[in-house]
């Protein structure tokens, strides 16, 4: 028999830093540094996590939160940038795939925006939550369906999603139609209080258990200081506490470790990739136990853009490139 394919993982639960710009960063580059003499091969970091999740969206009115905003606009990430360059770099040094989630800068807008580099360092994934959730929408913009690629790594398939975008069945069954091998799934953790926990953990395992795959889940952690500089008031730093699950869940929808629900640390597990076929030779959600027939998916994955050539105007007409593509030569221009 072949030897069997074990891949090494890694889900950290971590307090960001909000008092330093970079400081985040550093943590998450000692953190790597931590899983690699570990012998971990993947690792998972929590949603938005550099420079951090903007907590102070979801207790504070948006009259309220200009100055927050602004600062976060100021440490977001550029991709491609120094941060990522960071990232690359140590990924490269240790061979490891590492999934981050950040605020990503384009211009004069914010993203939800997840990464995936490759054991080499290169970026083989960048996309951007499609949809942002209630208080969210008043600091992302929304992404669109390129992103929703699985990742051929070194090591294996890797998808990801943000939070909620599990709670869309059709996002998580565009992955699983690309056999994703290992998603991973990142939440702010720290909100909302313990039954987010609790719909994270149900969430986790239902994908494990119908895509047939392992999933690695990171969610953040707030000190009770942070959550004091949110909020000073008592009853909204209730917000702000609990709704952590850091946990590794196989294609079974078993853990394969304790799983992390407060203060930080990091969840290892080993993920024997046989699993994935002892779990799809009974139930295959894109294969056999799919009915293409009867129901199937369609995608617009071409990236939004606010100019295109190929766009169509309002009124149905075609703009000129469209014309000329349509009929295969230059269109009639009445004077």
């Amino acid at each position: 028999m072949p030897p069997k394919r074990i891949v090494r993982a890694a889900a950290v639960q971590i307090a960001p830093d909000f008092e330093r710009p970079g400081g985040t960063l550093e943590k998450v580059c000692a953190a790597i540094d931590e899983a690699a003499r570990k012998g971990v091969q993947l690792i998972v970091f929590p949603e938005t996590f550099v420079p951090y999740y903007p907590y102070f969206s979801f207790v504070r009115p948006p009259v309220a939160s200009g100055a927050e905003h602004m600062r976060l606009y100021e440490e977001a990430v550029v991709v491609p940038g120094p941060v990522t360059q960071a990232v690359a770099e140590r990924a490269r040094r240790h061979g490891m795939v590492v999934v981050l989630g950040v605020n990503e800068r384009d211009h004069g807008s914010l993203y939800n925006t997840q990464l995936i580099f490759d054991t080499d360092g290169e970026l083989l994934l960048k996309r951007r939550k499609i949809t942002p959730t209630f208080h969210e929408r008043m600091i992302w913009g929304q992404g669109d369906a390129s992103g929703l690629k699985v990742a051929e790594t070194r090591i294996a398939k890797v998808g990801a999603l943000a939070c909620w975008e599990h709670y869309n069945p059709l996002a998580r069954y565009a992955l699983m139609t690309q056999h994703e091998e290992i998603h991973c799934s990142q939440f702010p953790g720290s909100l909302v209080g313990p039954i987010f926990s609790e719909q994270i953990e149900v969430t986790i395992r239902h994908h494990a258990l119908e895509s047939g795959c392992f999933v690695v889940n990171a969610t953040g952690w707030l000190t009770e200081q942070q959550i004091e500089s949110v909020t000073s008031d008592p009853n909204l730093q209730k917000a702000l506490r609990g709704g952590c699950n850091t946990a590794i869940v196989s294609p079974e929808g078993q853990h394969l470790a304790p799983p992390l629900r407060e203060g930080e640390g990091m969840v290892i597990a080993d993920l024997d990739m046989s699993l994935i076929t002892k779990r799809k030779r009974m139930m295959d959600s894109v294969g056999h136990y799919a009915r293409p027939e009867l129901l199937s998916l369609a995608i617009n994955d071409r990236p939004a853009t606010t100019s295109s050539p190929m766009t169509d105007f309002p009124d149905g007409s075609m703009n000129l490139e469209r014309q000329r593509e349509h009929v295969g030569r230059e269109p009639a221009i009445d004077d």
